[in-house]
């Protein structure tokens, strides 16, 4: 027998936390909504599995090697056998946070885990390539459907007592994926698996959040929550223009040809903001731009025939080169052509004549501009045409930052700052990209532009994934690098303090070897590890003076005793300290054979001097054969050990590869150069002429400030360079070295545009 949804059964204990009793407090209205959602959610999941098959055994198809493919199909198998469970555990945590919405948990103090610090770690980089995925799922559903998302949260807050944002609300995004992942808890896949199974979550559940949303709200909405609450749709620029009337001159009050149409969509900010430029414009023409004389019966085409006229340049001058192209020429020949068919001179209208100069003067700086590559100016060059549609469509082009044309121009710049042409000829995939953006404006842009914020989401996230495994090399190639400044300044360390105890000393080889080859190591993992200023670091040092004195010769008896106290905790810690610097076990025991014979000896010598006044008294005795007696005498000269004087300093072997020298100057502490080195900033890229052929652009991922060296990585994240920051400075005094200018290219253009027309305004 089922229970009712507010029937708590009696067999349970009250404390226990239930599903069953958790429904029991959630609102009749948002019960309405969790049930019609999980069919939804159910049949989504279900259609995700159902192509998990194919998907995966198309990856394993195309798979690099055997262990990749089998991975795949691994996946494939634990996803059959897991499914079931999966979407259980999914649905499940989504009533869970159905439930939560009223809950509340009073008097109880948080729990907090026993932290050690010596177990701190970075984030693991699975987690980070799975919390970016995550971030770019959500952003992406946010972004399309944030508008029902917060009419949905606001009906939500209506019925609960709890608040409730769009990052808690239970069909949220966040939520959603957060649920999913936990549900795939038990999948023992890897991270490059659970990236493609969250690509399938995101095109099969979160594609619909659209059609989500909308059956939560008319849910809510029939059931009488804030009726009233209505969603305002997008305004487009319009399809159609209203072209003026023929014949009429242009003027303040009423507007041109192409005008009327945009106008209405666009806010006064951004009409202010237009009407500037042009303002700017109208001053400088027939200097920065050409003044055109029009015939007396000239008649302005209109927006739309304008369109149509780029749009037949658009599809038949796409193979040229951008230098090859000039816009304002062909239409001219095109208006010639349809002047001579009607009869009837016809012009460009002076707002978009306006448009077109604005577009080319952009065009002309981002052409011009040292920032880009070359061999990526021809592609950018050739969205002239599409741009220049675009802004005839809609005004706000020009005033609007967030407008996904210039967007897509922003990001396809970004994006290329670091690019550097193969030498071999090969295209990357960089370049193959922009190269298919631009090819489907080229081809498919007509009157929509639509495309270009469908563009822009494709190649944000190609980007988003670029730059995700650009900075786990490039957090790896800096790890490295600071591990090995720190490797190199305990090796000085270590460096220094067995130069301070043996430099000038004469002392038996093994004792030589022993501190200098292992307990070198030991005193180095012991920096490393714990710093100089530890307990550890000083033990370390005590047992190597204990070494260095217990081989020294000494004549009084003290020094007997306290030979014979400190020979057994030494050879502890001396045998402590290799094994935990995992020292070859073969020559560990060869050091301390040969060390036991020195302490032997030292031992034998104190013993001869103890017995020395009774020889002394027998020098008058005849001597006896008794080979006993004999044996006293010759024990000392019978092994002598082996003595080394330590005369050159001792340098330790590094096992990084020897650096190339490099030539250094000495510069004025206000050097320009100088200055220029430490302007620098982690982050900033940088162009370096190496030859007269070949440039290098890199950006700086780190500054090494205790060796002061300067790292440098391509786009991919991988080291190119590495400079101290005098050979730094020597490349900017010899000009060599070029700041690229990583700010967004449509700004930097638009701003150099207005201040060469102001400039003109005032000469």
């Amino acid at each position: 027998m089922q229970n009712d949804a507010n029937v708590v059964p009696l067999n349970k204990s009250a404390t226990e936390p239930s599903q069953t009793s958790f429904a029991g407090r959630v609102p009749a209205g948002l019960v309405a909504v969790r049930d019609k959602v999980a069919v939804q959610l159910r049949h989504a999941m279900q259609a995700l599995f159902d192509n998990a098959d194919d998907t995966l055994f198309e990856m394993a198809d195309r798979a690099a090697n055997n262990a990749e493919q089998s991975a795949y199909f691994e996946a494939m198998r634990d996803l059959r056998l897991k499914r079931k469970g999966i979407e259980r555990g999914f649905l499940q945590k989504v009533f869970e946070n159905f439930a939560n919405l009223n809950q509340y948990e009073i008097g109880r103090a948080p729990v907090l885990d026993t932290v050690s610090y010596e177990n701190l770690t970075l984030v693991q980089n699975d987690e980070l390539e799975e919390s970016v995925a995550l971030d770019a799922m959500v952003a992406k559903v946010v972004s399309r459907d944030g508008v029902a998302l917060t009419h949905l949260t606001t009906r939500f807050n209506t019925l609960v007592s709890k608040k409730v944002e769009d990052k808690s609300n239970p069909l949220g995004p966040r939520q959603l994926c957060e649920a999913f992942l936990e549900a795939c808890r038990g999948l023992g896949v890897e991270i490059k698996v659970k990236l493609i199974i969250l690509k399938l979550f995101e095109k099969y559940v979160l594609a619909d959040a659209e059609h989500l949303y909308a059956e939560a709200n008319q849910t809510l909405i029939a059931l009488g929550v804030l009726p009233e609450l209505k969603s305002v749709p997008l305004r487009r620029p319009p399809q159609r223009t209203v072209p003026s009337s023929q014949g009429a001159a242009p003027s303040a009050a009423a507007p041109e040809a192409g005008e009327q149409g945009s106008a209405q969509y666009m806010d006064a900010d951004s009409q202010a903001a237009f009407a500037a430029l042009r303002d700017l414009l109208s001053q400088v023409r027939g200097s920065a731009a050409p003044a055109r004389s029009m015939p007396a019966d000239a008649v302005p085409i209109s927006s739309n025939d304008l369109m149509r006229l780029l749009s037949h340049l658009q599809s038949h001058l796409p193979a040229q080169t951008i230098d090859e192209v000039d816009v304002r020429q062909h239409l001219d020949h095109l208006l010639t052509r349809v002047s001579s068919k009607s009869g009837r001179s016809r012009v460009v209208g002076q707002v978009d004549e306006d448009v077109i100069n604005l577009v080319s003067m952009l065009f002309e700086f981002i052409l011009d501009d040292r920032t880009l590559p070359d061999s990526l100016k021809a592609l950018i060059g050739r969205m002239q045409i599409p741009m220049l549609k675009v802004a005839v469509l809609d005004k706000t082009f020009f005033s609007r930052g967030s407008h996904p044309a210039r967007r897509l121009l922003n990001e396809i710049a970004s994006a290329a700052l670091g690019w550097a042409e193969h030498s071999d000829g090969q295209r990357d995939h960089l370049y193959q990209k922009i190269e298919q953006v631009v090819m489907r404006l080229l081809n498919d842009f007509v009157d929509d532009p639509a495309i270009f914020s469908e563009l822009l989401d494709e190649f944000i996230s190609f980007t988003g994934d670029e730059r995700r495994r650009s900075d786990l090399l490039e957090q790896r190639t800096r790890d490295a690098e600071e591990g090995r400044a720190r490797a190199e300044l305990a090796r000085q360390d270590v460096e220094g303090v067995l130069n301070e105890r043996l430099l000038g000393r004469t002392l038996p080889e093994v004792v030589v070897r022993l501190l200098q080859e292992a307990w070198s190591q030991v005193l180095l993992l012991t920096c490393l590890k714990h710093g100089t200023h530890s307990s550890e670091w000083e033990a370390a040092l005590a047992t190597m003076d204990d070494l260095i004195w217990s081989v020294e010769p000494h004549e009084d008896p003290d020094s007997r005793l306290c030979l014979l106290e400190m020979v057994p905790q030494l050879l502890k810690s001396l045998r402590e300290g290799l094994a935990s610097a995992a020292f070859d076990p073969f020559s560990t025991g060869e050091f301390f054979s040969r060390l036991e014979g020195l302490h032997v000896q030292a031992f034998q010598r104190y013993k001869q001097v103890e017995e020395a006044p009774l020889l002394d008294l027998e020098d008058d005795l005849p001597l006896l054969d008794d080979p006993l007696d004999a044996s006293v005498a010759v024990a000392p000269a019978a092994v002598q050990p082996a003595m080394v004087a330590v005369v050159e300093e001792i340098v330790l072997a590094s096992p990084e590869p020897a650096r190339a020298v490099e030539p250094e100057e000495a510069f004025a502490d206000d050097d320009e150069s100088l200055r220029k080195v430490d302007d620098l900033r982690v982050g900033s890229w940088v162009e370096i002429q190496e030859d007269e052929e070949h440039k290098l652009r890199c950006k700086l991922a780190a500054v090494i400030r205790p060796s002061g060296r300067y790292i440098f990585v391509n786009r991919t994240g991988m080291k190119v360079l590495e400079k101290t920051r005098m050979s730094l400075a020597v490349e900017f005094r010899r000009n060599a070295v070029r700041l690229l200018d990583d700010a967004l290219l449509f700004d930097r253009a638009l701003e150099s545009v207005i201040g060469n027309l102001r400039r003109l305004k005032n000469a």
